[in-house]
């Protein structure tokens, strides 16, 4: 049986990039969107109520595996609006033997998240608003 989360969208899209500066510069100045964090490690954008966020890529090339390491995609996260719905899609999660992180505390944006992967170890999260 599905687990489907009761979502209204994308929370946040992290990607990696080559140069934290460029980009930075790119998405401010040229594209034009907010800056809304900007530590040595991180950096992220709104666009709508999507955060972008970017991190610096540590290429680390496979061919065949996904890694959020290589430039590019790091991880895609769902809005999750109640605390009990992250636990019910935590536990749903476990029940269907997807392996996760089980609820965790981002320290950046204090927040409670779900992180698990999909066939192709694609990493999604299920993140609180």
């Amino acid at each position: 049986m599905a687990i489907t989360p009761k979502t209204p969208g994308i929370h946040h899209i992290a990607l990696r990039c080559s140069d934290m500066e460029i980009t930075k510069k790119f998405y401010k100045e040229t594209i034009g969107l907010s800056l809304v964090l900007d530590t040595a490690d991180l950096i992220a954008f709104t666009a709508g109520p999507v955060l972008l966020a970017f991190k610096k890529a540590n290429a680390t090339f496979h061919k065949d595996v996904f890694t959020p390491l290589n430039i590019g995609l790091d991880h895609l996260a769902l809005t999750c609006e109640t605390e009990e719905e992250l636990k019910r899609f935590a536990q749903g999660l476990a029940d269907a033997g997807v392996d996760n992180t089980g609820i965790k505390f981002d320290e950046t944006l204090q927040k409670q998240y779900v992180a698990f992967k999909d066939p192709d170890r694609i990493q999604w999260e299920f993140y609180m608003a």
